[in-house]
């Protein structure tokens, strides 16, 4: 039997699958990455990419970036979006996160703009589908936050942004289900200043990381299983 495939997309280099890509492992997908902006090109990511076909996969997952999803020096975005809206067309799952959340928001018709109030940290998500999307604390990084598009379903929210959304085959997430410690430690190095301009001590952070990991890990199987078979409606092989 051949393995389902998933590709995930790789915006920005410091960016990657993490605990998502473990978890579509787990599920038995063989997993690849496209990389957009290459680590030598990130300070200057206006680049011309031609993306891969996305109908060679049974799931895409656009992930995170630094940059803003309306961006018009980045004319990539539109490329992504025209990925986006080719997949969904041709049934295959779509799973964007934070900033390929706000892409596939743009996608189908949805807008992008700057949040009032930035969240970074764990923060509380309500849902109104536990089994798709459970609730609890989230992580979060973003100061821009999405409009679900006409025609799509809101799933969760919370007092700052809408934090996930369904249309046709594809799932949009504001927050980063991926997150796990090496990648905190990664965004911490790279972009600390941000936090520490918000009054976020990176310790307390890091500390509320590890408590809260092992059933944020739970809650993430839960959420792929459920866009897998509700969303996507691709195989979940374990």
């Amino acid at each position: 039997m051949v393995a389902p495939r998933v590709l995930f997309v790789v915006n920005d280099p410091v960016a990657p699958p993490a605990l998502l890509g473990d978890v579509f492992t787990d599920l038995g997908y063989d997993t690849a990455i496209f990389e957009v902006v290459p680590a030598d090109a990130a300070d200057t990511p206006g680049l011309t990419v031609e993306f891969p076909d996305p109908l060679a996969y049974e799931v895409i997952v656009p992930l995170g970036a630094r940059w803003a999803a309306y961006d018009e020096a980045l004319p990539w975005i539109a490329d992504e979006m025209t990925m986006i809206r080719d997949a969904d067309a041709a049934g295959v799952g779509v799973l964007g996160v934070c900033f390929g959340g706000q892409v596939a928001a743009r996608a189908h018709g949805g807008t992008v703009a700057r949040s009032s109030e930035p969240e970074i940290g764990w923060c509380p998500v309500d849902t109104d589908a536990p089994d798709l999307v459970p609730g609890g604390p989230w992580f979060q990084w973003h100061f821009d936050r999405f409009s679900a598009p006409a025609g799509s379903t809101v799933l969760a929210r919370n007092d700052r942004a809408t934090q996930a959304f369904t249309i046709g085959h594809t799932l949009g997430l504001q927050f980063h289900p991926e997150l796990d410690g090496p990648l905190l430690r990664a965004w911490l190095a790279n972009d600390g200043a941000e936090a520490a301009a918000l009054g976020i001590d990176a310790d307390a952070l890091a500390d509320q990381t590890a408590r809260l990991q092992s059933d944020a890990d739970r809650r993430l199987h839960a959420l792929v299983r459920g866009f897998l078979a509700r969303v996507a409606r691709q195989p979940c092989p374990s």
